[in-house]
């Protein structure tokens, strides 16, 4: 239906609206940063991280508009709900952060190292939000083809984005020896369980 089309365009505009937001929150974050000590990191995947999220909002659109892909309830209900989520992981990330957080690398050594909220699960929680979310978004109004492109796409570039990332967060020793043996992006939830039974059936260990 061309409501659900034109809701859906709407969607896509207040979501790219909102990272124009998030950009001068950045901007500003930088700009306390560098005042502090911090300097800009090397960052070549940035770029493509723009491009890519811009891809992804005209490619929803176009293909919902272009090819009338059709809406399904079902779909847009546990999408809408994955989308909701992973924006309320990204905005948790921003508030733990605080002015630390920033959309593009900053060398912040000397500055301490944040281990609260989402930070003491996982060291690239904002990462997966944002996978989650460029995901989900699509596939409100059944715009497969971006949601699979996008995905794949977001996968390749993330990968070098975090190794970009880590390669200045590692170099600090306090980071290291904080969040240096974290995992990446899925929590030890299930490990820790196993472990813990394991441990329960065995017994307390001998020294």
């Amino acid at each position: 239906m061309a409501v659900t089309r034109i809701a859906f365009l709407t969607l896509l505009g207040v979501v790219a609206a909102l990272r124009f937001v998030e950009l001068g929150i950045s901007r500003r974050h930088e700009r306390q940063l560098f005042a502090r000590g911090a300097r800009r990191a090397h960052d070549p995947v940035y770029p493509w991280m723009v491009a890519l999220h811009a891809a992804v909002f005209v490619g929803a659109g176009a293909e919902v508009w272009l090819l009338r892909r059709p809406f399904l309830p079902g779909l847009a209900v546990a999408m809408g709900v994955l989308f909701l989520a992973a924006n309320a992981l990204r905005w948790w990330v921003i508030r733990t952060l605080g002015q630390r957080w920033s959309v593009e690398v900053v060398d912040g050594k000397g500055l301490g190292t944040v281990t609260s909220g989402p930070y003491r699960y996982i060291r690239h929680p904002n990462y997966v939000a944002v996978f989650v979310e460029m995901l989900a978004l699509p596939l409100i109004h059944t715009a497969w083809l971006t949601a699979a492109l996008g995905s794949a796409a977001h996968f390749a570039v993330l990968r070098s984005r975090v190794r970009a990332e880590d390669s200045v967060l590692l170099a600090d020793p306090e980071y290291r020896a904080l969040m240096g043996g974290k995992p990446g992006f899925l929590p030890r939830i299930f490990t820790r369980a196993g472990a813990e039974k394991s441990a329960a059936a065995t017994g307390p260990a001998s020294r």
